[in-house]
């Protein structure tokens, strides 16, 4: 198999009507010629052409089988949990959610019948939970905002043995640093707004799996509920995807580096990056990821009142809310991502006010250091 790095840039071959370009050309066409058997070569919704490929790709990236764009993640998300769970089913999430996800499963899951319990990140703790009527085992490693790890072995063991599904967001590892299918998961989904556009411009989903019986399946639910991207958007994705592995891998770097800088910090009361060895997961992330992201969290030192002003301060850092691209954003889960929570909730969850989620991106991480000590001295004075 070729290299992770060239498989990002060839990952698989062009059509022969690709006339010798060396990028894949965009067929804009929404109908197809039935006849010659093209009805099975495009059957229907998620079947253009770029649509194909960017599956293709996807599945060469994770070593699945084959894969599925959408015009979200949130799209992803929904089409694979309703693929395989329905009236009087139950799921398990794990407890660190990305926002879209929980209020999927608090107010949109209830109304088709369907229960849902919360776990930590020990699969002993997933196993209290499992009940007979459990279809899905859903989880985030690593998880927003404290980079909780959760053991995909262990926990894809555990849900075969009960026969349950079990679906990963591999939003924050990405290809590059994590393949949830070499661990026996089910299926892998992205917001790829995130690493795999990788620029804060292209909003997209995809999923993969390495189980054909789940294809048909999921195609079926994806028809019915939309969220299809379009050729032109599926061309900029794999466009993207082509440094992927080159921005991960800076991304990595640099939040390496500045988990270990912030730790050292007396402002700095706790660092969250798995990668630490005081991380509660290091050991885990250790065995299933490659590398540890770009993504990191930490609590400043400093009355919570002074936050907006250290945001305020920060020059090349900006407070936004995504994550993944080339730049590095910051925010603060309790008045973002969190603010819907009450104190209590997010108290349980360990996300205080003075938190704040960093994900690096490729500028020069001794400006992202500049950037941080200048801003927490303006918000001191």
């Amino acid at each position: 198999m070729k290299k992770l790095e060239t498989r990002c840039i060839h990952p698989v071959e062009l059509e022969e009507d690709s006339k010798g370009a060396v990028t894949a050309p965009v067929f804009l066409s929404a109908a197809y010629d039935y006849q010659d058997a093209a009805e099975l070569r495009y059957p229907g919704f998620y079947s253009t052409y770029n649509q194909q490929r960017v599956g293709k790709i996807m599945a060469q990236l994770e070593q699945g089988n084959w894969g599925m764009p959408f015009s979200s993640g949130m799209a992803a998300i929904s089409t694979a949990i309703l693929s395989f769970a329905g009236q009087h089913d139950h799921i398990i999430f794990c407890r660190d959610l990305y926002g879209g996800t929980f209020r999927l499963a608090e107010e949109e899951l209830p109304k088709r019948g369907i229960s849902c319990s919360y776990a930590a990140h020990s699969p002993e703790q997933f196993k209290a939970l499992l009940q007979p009527n459990t279809k899905v085992i859903y989880i985030e490693t690593p998880a927003n905002p404290l980079l909780s790890i959760v053991p995909l072995k262990e926990i894809a063991a555990l849900a075969k043995a009960h026969g349950a599904i079990t679906i990963v967001d591999n939003t924050f590892a990405s290809p590059i640093n994590q393949l949830p299918l070499l661990h026996g998961i089910d299926i892998s989904v992205h917001s790829g707004t995130k690493y795999l556009g990788g620029h804060n411009d292209l909003p997209f989903g995809v999923l993969i799996s390495a189980s054909e019986a789940h294809k048909a399946r999921i195609h079926a639910t994806a028809k019915l509920y939309g969220g299809s991207l379009s050729p032109y958007e599926c061309y900029l994705v794999e466009r993207s995807l082509k440094t992927l592995a080159l921005r991960v891998q800076r991304q990595n770097e640099n939040a390496f580096k500045l988990a270990e800088y912030l730790s050292a910090q007396p402002l700095t009361r706790q660092v969250y990056y798995p990668g630490l060895p005081s991380h509660p997961g290091y050991a885990i992330a250790c065995e299933q990821m490659t590398g540890f992201g770009g993504m990191l969290s930490f609590e400043l030192d400093i009355p919570a009142e002074k936050i907006p002003a250290f945001l305020k301060a920060l020059r090349i850092i900006s407070p936004a809310l995504s994550l993944g691209g080339v730049e590095s954003l910051i925010c603060a889960p309790a008045v973002t991502s969190h603010r819907g929570l009450t104190p209590a909730q997010r108290q349980e969850l360990g996300i205080k006010d003075n938190l704040l989620r960093l994900s690096v991106g490729i500028e020069n991480v001794d400006d992202l250091i500049t950037d941080i000590d200048t801003a927490i001295s303006k918000a001191m004075h």
